[in-house]
């Protein structure tokens, strides 16, 4: 069996808690997916220890919490074997993965099904099972088979169900995974599980009212924490009895079917795999440093551009105008015009004329440091030398006037429909330099970017290695040692995997 199919007219909540079982006991993904899921789950981690050394705000004040909340039963959380409610571990752990934005995106798109809703997500759940494998005394083996689970369910759900087409955040369908999963990482029958995701869908669904207005807070980047800890509090109520509404996707007053009617079926069909390659994770997105997924087409156009044509880096003077299309929803997201003058790191990671403007300002600077003979020769070392990390949007680099001056030039436009239909194959997106003389450079439609899951160009594992070791050595004294152990997660008993998270975290003080 490669595949579980829960047709619209079933009790899909059932049907997702006995997959999730199924698939913990017996589910035969390949390889190739366990590889992938332990490479996305290395880059988040990194990322989480990395914004906890730099002392940022959601991530240190979470973990302070989940350290007062101490079981003996629990897991734990970054930096500590000190074992703690396990939801609490879960909310701490999964804020600090997600507070640099960085870690890895879905598209919601499967074209030979049909399924393409564009639901976007991130790999933000994985503590989920790393907790349930500390509580119920499993391996690594266990752990990594739980992730790819998490990522299959919230993944497929964004093919078939668009969230932010009704402004409702984008993490309800990985809270649904984190129930189911969890559940079934734990002994949990299809009906307790199926009770579980009835209360997240009835008792916690989060507007996109946390990722709007001129500058973002800090509900932004812990939307994803706080779900899951409501998931895992929900499971582990239903485990103890409590019995929350059934048959939630067909429930004619939950949010599925008041935004889509039906005539009593679920909106929608749902196929999970089982076994093989073919599954969610596969399709997924690194970011190769920090910024908006949606970006990612424009920062390819500047390499493109910069390293067909290195000797524009030599007379910063000439830049005269940049003009960048993209397609919807990156435009609303990212070009909002309160975006054009970012005063947050929160708000300037999700500004595209920032991000933009930042990668440029750090390619000039290259030139004027290394010279002509010292700039990279390749798309691969182009993205390692400009890659943009924490300190890119610190409070001095967000008003730095070399990188206002050239978000000055830019002008971010829609690119219309013929954009929007190529989204979410690609991410496409162009980019038009104007320079003194009349000369324009034009990096034409950019569709697969580095990092993208249909790029097949660039050495992914070269360049991640190169975000690993910037993120790394900002967290750990040794981050190739600590990225080998994760690397093989897979491997790890029982214990190993309750010291997986006790490191030693620098403290590079408070990000400013």
């Amino acid at each position: 069996m490669s595949h579980v199919n829960l047709p619209r007219h079933t009790n899909q909540a059932l049907g997702i808690g006995q997959y999730a079982i199924d698939f913990m006991r017996s589910g035969e993904p390949s390889s190739a997916v366990l590889d992938r899921t332990a490479l996305f789950h290395t880059d988040a981690v990194i990322c989480g220890l990395s914004a906890l050394a730099l002392g940022t705000n959601a991530p240190t004040l979470l973990r302070a919490e989940a350290l007062s909340y101490r079981d003996r039963d629990g897991a734990t959380v970054f930096g500590s074997g000190r074992r703690v409610a396990p939801e609490k571990a879960v909310v701490a752990n999964s804020a600090a993965v997600r507070e640099w934005d960085s870690n890895g995106t879905n598209f919601g798109y499967n074209p030979a099904l049909g399924h393409t809703a564009g639901e976007f997500g991130h790999n933000d759940f994985y503590p989920v099972a790393i907790a349930a494998a500390q509580v119920g005394g499993l391996g690594g083996a266990e752990a990594l088979r739980g992730m790819v689970c998490i990522d299959e369910i919230r993944g497929r759900l964004a093919e078939v169900f668009s969230l932010k087409t009704y402004k409702i955040d984008h993490v309800v369908h990985g809270a649904i995974a984190s129930a189911a999963v969890y559940g079934a990482m734990l002994g949990a029958s299809a009906e307790q599980i199926e009770s579980a995701i009835g209360m997240v869908v009835a008792h916690h669904i989060p507007w996109r009212a946390i990722r709007a207005g001129k500058q973002l807070s800090d509900s932004k980047g812990a939307s994803a924490a706080i779900s899951a800890e409501a998931a895992v509090v929900a499971m582990r109520r239903s485990m103890a009895g409590f019995l929350g509404p059934r048959d939630i996707f067909r429930n004619p007053e939950s949010m599925f079917r008041q935004f889509q009617r039906t005539q009593g079926d679920s909106p929608f069909d749902l196929v999970l795999g089982f076994s093989g390659d073919d599954f969610a994770v596969m399709g997924m997105h690194f970011k190769l440093g920090l910024y908006e997924h949606q970006s990612a087409g424009a920062l390819q156009g500047v390499i493109d551009l910069i390293s067909a044509n290195p000797g524009i880096l030599e007379r910063p003077g000439d830049l005269e105008s940049i003009r960048i299309l993209a397609y919807e929803p990156a435009f609303g997201i990212i070009g909002d015009p309160a975006k054009r003058d970012p005063k947050t790191r929160q708000s300037a990671d999700h500004s595209m004329v920032y991000i933009v403007s930042t990668m440029l300002r750090k390619a000039y600077e290259l030139r004027e440091s290394a010279g002509a003979a010292g700039l990279p020769a390749s798309n691969d070392e182009w993205w390692k030398a400009l890659m943009l990390g924490p300190h890119d949007y610190s409070a001095e680099a967000i008003h730095d006037e070399r990188t206002r001056a050239i978000m000055a030039t830019i002008a971010f436009e829609h690119g219309g429909a013929e954009y929007d239909r190529r989204y979410p194959d690609g991410i496409p997106t162009s980019l038009v330099m104007g320079l003194k003389g009349g000369k324009a450079l034009d990096s034409g439609l950019v569709m697969y970017p580095a990092g993208h899951a249909r790029n097949t160009t660039a050495d992914l594992r070269g360049i991640l290695d190169a975000k690993f070791r910037l993120l790394g050595r900002l967290a750990v004294r040794k981050p190739s040692k600590l990225v080998d152990r994760l690397s093989a997660i897979g491997e790890a008993g029982p214990k190993d995997l309750r010291k997986l998270l006790d490191v030693t975290i620098e403290d590079r003080g408070r990000f400013e």
